[in-house]
């Protein structure tokens, strides 16, 4: 692709990531290819994981912070009868078992790990503990406990059993939420052990699989495309991500203020926007940013910098 200036496309690209990389490296690539100056990404997956990885390019990276408590689904395959120390395909094994569940046994325990329940992260993930990450600390093989937390489960399903030692699974489940833990779980509860096998993110929000591209589709599509045209149509809008949060139009003197930082004197009832609320700014169908509302003012928090007037 021409290395021309893309500094002024922006919004959110639904990449589908490969097995064996991890989402730094990804986003890193999605910027060589497009040759962008800022992109970041919504919800880590391990490298282990494919699947919907949300990218945010220029000013929507000033959104990201809003996806964090959006809902996720997983398609994930548990293997029945080893379990690891990751938890995952990458560990190595540490308790075995011949018991193999059945599929009615296993559809019978899944109400339990629906709604709001406890969780134990992996002693293999990226939490703190005392300020060190859990994964350095286990490489180190040194003593530590992670403290259980609450997490919440939407829906779980077995899809289907793939023979006696591997179950396909699908979950939707809210922030802070460990798949290699539910795997783990799930067959511990079963008088068994397992370990997540293949992990496949489906839906982020709104961001579903269907309409995410793959690294090599987005490299062969651009480099065969007219030069700096491509990038725009891959991308959504960079409000996509703000559904839930009330929109506002304001003039274009208005505008004016808000995209230099100044405060907006707005006289509006907090019926309809409650102090503190956060707001989408919009100016002639054009989003501007995000402002926090508070005692008929609305002071600029977010700037999309590509609307400057």
């Amino acid at each position: 692709m021409s290395k021309q200036n893309n500094f002024n496309y922006h919004g959110w690209l639904i990449l589908d990531k490969p097995l064996n990389i991890s989402s730094a490296k990804a986003v890193n690539i999605v910027k060589k290819i497009f040759n962008v100056k800022k992109a970041g990404h919504a919800g880590t997956l391990d490298p282990l994981a494919t699947g919907v990885l949300p990218v945010a390019i220029n000013a929507a990276t000033k959104t990201i912070p809003y996806l964090v408590n959006t809902e996720k689904t997983y398609s994930f395959i548990i293997k029945w009868g080893e379990q690891t120390d990751t938890d995952d395909t990458e560990g190595k094994i540490i308790n075995k078992s011949n018991y193999r569940p059945s599929e009615q046994d296993i559809k019978k325990i899944l109400k339990f790990f629906i709604g709001k329940i406890k969780q134990k992260p992996p002693r293999f993930s990226a939490l703190k503990i005392n300020g060190k990450r859990a994964y350095k600390l286990a490489r180190r093989k040194s003593e530590f406990e992670i403290p259980s937390r609450t997490v919440k489960v939407l829906d779980l399903k077995l899809l289907k059993c793939l023979g006696d030692n591997l179950a396909e699974f699908v979950v939707t489940c809210e922030k802070g939420f460990y798949i290699r833990s539910l795997a783990r779980d799930i067959s511990l509860k079963l008088d068994t052990f397992g370990h997540v096998y293949a992990l496949k993110r489906t839906k982020v929000g709104r961001f579903d699989i269907k309409d995410a591209f793959t690294l090599e589709t987005l490299e062969k599509l651009v480099h065969s495309a007219p030069a700096g045209k491509m990038i725009e149509d891959f991308l959504l809008p960079t409000d996509c991500v703000l559904d839930d949060i009330p929109a506002l139009h304001i003039s274009d003197e208005e505008a004016k203020m808000f995209c230099h930082g100044q405060v907006i004197n707005k006289n509006i009832s907090n019926d309809f926007i409650p102090n503190g609320s956060d707001v989408l700014v919009k100016n002639r169908e054009k989003s501007l940013g995000i402002a926090v509302f508070f005692e008929e003012n609305l002071k600029p928090k977010r700037v999309f910098s590509n609307f400057i007037y």
